[in-house]
């Protein structure tokens, strides 16, 4: 027997075997597969664990700053001793070693922790004769004081010393030190003068000479007296070429006459001017200039 099977337009050739196609419009949907459903898991996890350590440190390290503030807190009492001992260190000649003790002794009755450093480090500073003070805890219950003293190099006017920064200090016993060199100057010229002195007594020293008065006047110029009683005029400006002038002409030309001499002017642009003592020496004039 044979059959003909006739087929409508518009629909599809339905399978002869197999399970019968369902009616109806449908939708196949794919299943999950299990490892990226274990991926998801894992992702979960690991985001978990990282959001709890975050929060772990902070909660541990609150811990420990409260339990160290507790374990302060309770042994401060024993810890906190009364100063025993304050040792002075440093190499002092100028400074009186009572009148420190005496600025110390107020400190001494605070405890170890109490005790306030940077007070005490003021207070001694404040003594003319101190440049600098550094005061440091030695546990248990020690204070070291470091003091570094002045430096005196010049006197400064009648009132004051200058050390070697150019700054002034002002000690009772300015009396006691005639034999230091005396300079003078505007207030706000310290520290320039200062270094004019130094540069000058290290040009002098070859030729045997040293700085006993050093002034810097109103009008800018500079005026030196040595220690061997000598005066020279130096003008406003060019100071070192002048006294490379100086030391030169007088090694070759002044050296023989030096007990003669009362006065060099060096404000001239090739040369120098000598005025000499009386009696006038019997081969020289009473002013020279030497080219």
């Amino acid at each position: 027997m044979t059959a003909n099977v006739r087929h409508q337009p518009g629909t599809s050739r339905a399978p002869l075997r197999g399970k019968p196609v369902p009616r109806g419009a449908s939708r196949l949907v794919a299943k999950e597969p299990i490892s990226l459903r274990v991926n998801v898991q894992k992702t979960r996890l690991v985001g978990f664990g990282t959001l709890l350590k975050r929060l772990t440190w902070p909660l541990l390290l609150l811990g420990l700053g409260y339990g160290t503030y507790e374990l302060s807190l309770r042994a401060m009492p024993y810890a906190d001793q009364p100063i025993a001992r304050i040792s002075v260190e440093g190499d002092l000649s100028y400074v009186n070693q009572q009148a420190v003790q005496q600025r110390i002794a107020p400190y001494a009755n605070a405890s170890f922790f109490s005790v306030d450093l940077l007070s005490l480090r003021h207070e001694l500073e404040s003594m003319p004769w101190i440049a600098s003070a550094q005061v440091r805890r030695v546990w248990p219950d020690q204070l070291v004081v470091r003091l570094e003293e002045q430096l005196p190099i010049a006197r400064w006017g009648d009132e004051a010393l200058l050390n070697n920064q150019g700054e002034a200090f002002a000690p009772l016993e300015l009396a006691n030190y005639p034999h230091l060199p005396q300079l003078y100057g505007p207030k706000r010229a310290q520290q320039q003068v200062m270094q004019q002195y130094q540069v000058i007594s290290q040009m002098l020293r070859p030729v045997g000479f040293s700085v006993a008065r050093l002034e810097l006047r109103e009008r800018g110029s500079w005026f030196l007296s040595t220690g061997q009683g000598i005066e020279l005029l130096l003008g406003r400006d060019h100071l070192v070429e002048k006294m490379r002038r100086f030391t030169a002409i007088y090694d070759k030309a002044l050296k023989e006459q030096q007990a003669n001499i009362a006065r060099i002017d060096l404000r001239y642009a090739n040369g120098l001017a000598v005025a000499w003592r009386e009696p006038v020496a019997p081969t020289a004039a009473p002013t020279a200039v030497v080219q």
